[in-house]
């Protein structure tokens, strides 16, 4: 026997609630990836400056038996010019309204430097200077 039709699929409904019942809005989370940038970002950013200052001062020091004058004043430069770039990161991210992280294009070049540090200072500890 086939049931019968009738118009309203949700018999006592009267069309103003639901199945699932009225639509609401899902209440808003904190957004965790502020949080997370700032713990993994901000230390980061203080080991890249760190790093940066410490080749820096290396370099004072550094003989030319241990690297060439000329390869000091390019390494000099690029650590200079790594500094204004941590400092303007930095800026931005403090400035900007939202979480902000930084773009493996900038910090790539960064890790580079911090890695010709850690290989000036290797060289100048064979020869003896720790400064």
């Amino acid at each position: 026997m086939p049931l019968p039709v009738t118009g309203d699929p949700y018999p006592g409904s009267h069309g103003n609630d639901s199945y699932a019942g009225p639509m609401v809005p899902a209440p808003s989370l904190p957004d965790p990836t502020g949080p997370l940038l700032d713990e993994i970002l901000v230390p980061l950013l203080q080991d890249y400056a760190e790093s940066f200052d410490r080749g820096l001062l290396l370099l004072d020091h550094c003989p030319e038996t241990v690297m060439a004058t000329p390869e000091q004043e390019n390494l000099r430069q690029r650590l200079e010019d790594a500094r204004r770039s941590l400092v303007a990161a930095r800026s931005l991210r403090a400035a900007a309204p939202k979480p902000m992280g930084l773009s493996m294009e900038t910090i790539t070049p960064w890790h580079r430097l911090v890695v010709e540090v850690w290989s000036l200072s290797a060289r100048l500890r064979a020869v003896g200077i720790r400064p």
